[in-house]
């Protein structure tokens, strides 16, 4: 029977779906960003091979990171047997586990869970569900409403660009049978998405290196053009300068004769007498020149 969700009640069955599960998991989802609650959920079903997580997301086809963070990449690819795949026209959210189907409008995105409004249609399968719905079927030809979801969202796995594949492998044993075979580790058999968000990476890098590079050098010259001197004829405050110590006035008298050893009245460091110590060849009295480097 189908039930309608909302609100709280919308994500409390969504997590009990995921609780829940022991043979699959299928998260259909455009934009994947777990919220806290389910990371803690599914933490409990890291260490079991046998259940089936199959992951599609959506959009973005130029930036994957828009809608799969890397952290939850990273997060999933360490479950022993998961798939996780792509599909650019994704826009359906479906939930599912091998009991209990939710048909949503709620991306599996912490800001949706926690601001969004949003609604739901669950439905579980039970023996006896499952017999009503092959009576109805023999009946009236027409199939049941989850298993019209799950046939459609089937395909739709079937149809999407897988990424990453991981598989377990067991030790069938002497015996050799299905119940006797033991866990040995998984394998990864498929993986784009890790070359994928190294290169993301390095070329966000890049982009901040050259970033940070632009700017200290506008800071450069900002502090270049914010150091100040002093005109060695006048005294005023002019920018510190070694080649032209002089103010625009100063500097035209001085061009006349362009004598470089004329001894000048201040020092273009400080701006203190410099008794004619300085001249346009040496702008800044000995006593300061150490200190002058610096700037």
């Amino acid at each position: 029977m189908a039930k309608f969700l909302t609100g709280n009640e919308l994500n409390t069955e969504l997590e009990k779906i995921f609780e829940l599960a022991d043979e699959q998991i299928h998260l259909i989802s455009p934009y994947i960003k777990l919220h806290d609650r389910y990371i803690s959920t599914f933490l409990t079903k890291k260490d079991n091979p046998k259940l089936e997580i199959i992951i599609v997301f959506g959009k973005n086809e130029a930036d994957l990171s828009k809608s799969m963070k890397q952290d939850d990449f990273n997060f999933f690819k360490e479950f022993p047997n998961i798939q996780i795949r792509y599909e650019k026209r994704l826009h359906a959210k479906y939930y599912a586990s091998e009991s209990t189907a939710i048909l949503t409008s709620m991306n599996l995105y912490s800001y949706s869970q926690d601001n969004n409004i949003e609604a739901g249609v669950m439905t579980k399968v039970t023996l006896l569900g499952n017999l009503a719905n092959n009576l109805l079927t023999n009946v009236t030809g027409e199939d049941s409403f989850d298993n019209q979801a799950y046939s459609y969202f089937k395909r739709v796995i079937d149809q999407s660009d897988l990424l990453f594949h991981k598989t377990p492998r067991y030790d069938k044993g002497t015996l050799g049978t299905g119940l006797n075979k033991k866990y040995i580790s998984s394998e990864t058999k498929v993986d784009t998405l890790s070359d994928f968000f190294l290169n993301k990476q390095k070329t966000s890098s890049r982009k901040l290196q050259s970033k940070n590079n632009k700017i200290n050098q506008e800071e450069f010259q900002k502090l270049q053009t914010n150091k100040i001197g002093y005109c060695i004829r006048t005294g005023e405050s002019i920018p510190f300068n070694l080649d032209r110590p002089l103010s625009d006035k100063a500097f035209n008298s001085w061009s006349k004769y362009k004598d470089e050893d004329y001894k000048e009245k201040f020092c273009h460091y400080s701006g203190e007498k410099s008794n004619g110590e300085t001249s346009f060849a040496k702008p800044i009295i000995k006593k300061n020149w150490n200190k002058s480097k610096e700037k």
